[in-house]
């Protein structure tokens, strides 16, 4: 049997190509999730140590962490198991990640799921707080880099116009809701209490260790590897920009960095996207192509509680951060479908 977990590959942390994270300590939380080891690798390439805390490390659908993240068993709504890590292992930044992703369980169990992203939250943000940080009084000590996941589902239906970041946030549902609320504290700690927060609202992530076959993506991916028709549960019109795992790495890191750095930019959001805006039904073709596969979906048209368009815009990405999506969708998606088949092959 191969592993039931999904690595995202290992890094040479001795390489001499070590880059200005150099010396910083960073600790992930939601590092067994699928962006939380892309970041982890993005880090330890440019150099910093990296400390992964998660809840669920054994969980079938954990990412294994690239070699030299020093793995930590915990909850994020363990405020002083926080409180005592941030002090005792002088973090220099925090980017919290973890959360209750899926939106199937999110409606069918709100509670959980609120409590999870939303609890989780005020948890690591009031953490830092008390640890100290960088826009304190004396401007001494503490954490000097917070970035927090939110989502692009925060804003909500906006009949088809691209999201930008100055829009108000008109969740719905419970996962979008929870991350409107997520996005709402990180904005509320860096204005009231100086602290150098900043917030990320991402497009649909996909990529290389995403083990939640309930996601379009992988789900159809594995289902071509096994020879099975991919199922799409709505009627396949449901757009979504999509964007590779590793672009959204890239930009999260880019962003700890800036606010480190741009004082200004506390308390704000910023869209990551490729703007590859596609439906559904236009997603699994083209896998089906790039996998040289006949098969044809099953389309069961379901009606699904979920925002039916949505477009986003990084432009404030682009001009702030320098930041780029370095990947087609067709580059990711092959890279995406080398990786599970690779995984899907291991596990036989």
């Amino acid at each position: 049997m191969g592993r039931s977990d999904g690595a995202v590959g290992d890094v040479a942390v001795g390489d001499d190509s070590r880059g200005h994270w150099s010396g910083r300590t960073v600790l992930i939380t939601g590092a067994a999730g699928l962006l939380g080891g892309w970041v982890a690798r993005e880090l330890l390439e440019s150099g910093a140590s990296v400390l992964g805390l998660d809840v669920a490390w054994d969980s079938p659908r954990a990412t294994t962490p690239p070699a030299g993240v020093e793995r930590i068993d915990g909850d994020v709504r363990d405020t002083p198991l926080l409180r005592d890590l941030l002090r005792r292992r002088a973090i220099d930044t925090v980017i919290h990640l973890a959360a209750q992703t899926l939106v199937g369980p999110a409606i069918e169990d709100p509670v959980d799921t609120f409590s999870n992203n939303i609890e989780g939250s005020w948890s690591v943000l009031e953490a830092c707080r008390n640890a100290g940080n960088a826009g304190s009084v004396d401007g001494k000590g503490g954490v000097r880099r917070i970035v927090v996941a939110s989502s692009d589902k925060a804003y909500g239906d906006a009949s088809g116009r691209p999201y930008r970041e100055e829009m108000a946030l008109r969740p719905h549902h419970p996962y979008d809701t929870s991350k409107a609320v997520t996005d709402l504290l990180a904005q509320t700690y860096g204005y009231t209490y100086g602290l150098p927060v900043a917030i990320t609202r991402c497009g649909n992530l996909y990529g290389g260790g995403d083990l939640n076959w309930s996601r379009i993506i992988p789900g159809t991916i594995r289902s071509v590897v096994e020879r099975e028709a991919p199922v799409i549960r709505s009627d396949g019109s449901f757009v979504r920009d999509y964007l590779y795992v590793r672009d959204a790495a890239a930009g999260v890191v880019a962003l700890a960095d800036a606010v480190g750095e741009q004082p200004e930019i506390a308390g704000t959001a910023f869209n990551f996207a490729a703007g590859v805006r596609l439906p559904v039904i236009e997603v699994v073709r083209r896998i089906l192509t790039l996998m040289g596969s006949e098969l044809e979906p099953v389309v069961l048209g379901l009606p699904l509680k979920e925002i039916p368009e949505q477009r986003v815009s990084a432009a404030r990405a682009r001009r702030v951060l320098g930041w780029r999506p370095r990947s087609t969708v067709e580059s990711g998606l092959l890279e995406t479908i080398e990786w599970y088949r690779s995984y899907l092959t291991k596990a036989a």
